[in-house]
């Protein structure tokens, strides 16, 4: 399917996550975002009043959607909206900038911020605020160290340290977060048609399979 990915996350202990970062090191590039090899991610989830998007996840359903609002080591300049698509074990991304004053207006709960000039995507975030009531529910917090590979841009990431904003939607101005519970790190794998075997072998961890963990879900944990 056009724009889709594969996508494979996997739970992960501390030893693991020493092993695997001396591995990437080897064979991959640092993302572009990293400062020291990593950088901090805050994202602000949406759902309905009926909490459509966590339930969808919960209940395993194959084909879901949710949208986020997202900005890098707290850099509030550039602020992009998110659109992830799954499908199965395939997730497409769509995104697109945010201006400070579309995100107050978003936070204030209006549906109104977005014209015809706009990008699609926040034209369509607009419009589901409105038939679907979707609005902001939950921050989260992560560090992230990520690397990439070749032209396929097969992407590794390496997440932890899981945070939780509970019922804080203050995306510009939010209280601190918690520790979501007893969060894993997340190790995940996303690359396009081929996975090249010197990335598969790099990632190899015994007595580790796919998995399905959420974020968002983990941040929901108390309520």
């Amino acid at each position: 399917m056009d724009g889709f990915r594969h996508e494979a996350k996997h739970e992960i202990s501390w030893q693991d996550l020493l092993i695997l970062r001396m591995r990437l090191r080897t064979v991959m590039r640092p993302d572009a975002h990293a400062a020291d090899g990593k950088y901090l991610i805050r994202s602000l989830y949406f759902d309905t009043p009926e909490d459509r998007a966590l339930r969808e996840k919960l209940d395993g359903v194959n084909r879901r959607e949710k949208f986020r609002i997202r900005c890098y080591n707290g850099d509030l300049s550039l602020i992009h909206l998110e659109k992830k698509s799954k499908i199965g074990d395939l997730s497409q991304k769509r995104s697109a900038a945010l201006a400070l004053w579309q995100v107050e207006s978003i936070l204030q709960g209006e549906s109104g911020w977005a014209s015809a000039r706009d990008a699609p995507l926040l034209q369509e975030l607009a419009i589901k605020m409105r038939t679907q009531r979707l609005r902001p529910r939950t921050i989260v917090d992560y560090t992230r160290e990520a690397f990439t590979y070749g032209p396929d841009d097969v992407r590794v990431t390496l997440d932890y340290d899981i945070r939780t904003g509970l019922d804080c939607t203050d995306f510009l101005h939010p209280s601190p977060t918690i520790p979501a519970g007893d969060a894993p790190i997340l190790l995940e794998v996303k690359w396009g048609a081929f996975l090249p075997s010197v990335i598969r072998d790099a990632v190899g961890l015994e007595n580790r399979r796919t998995g399905a963990f959420s974020k968002y879900a983990q941040c929901r944990i108390y309520g």
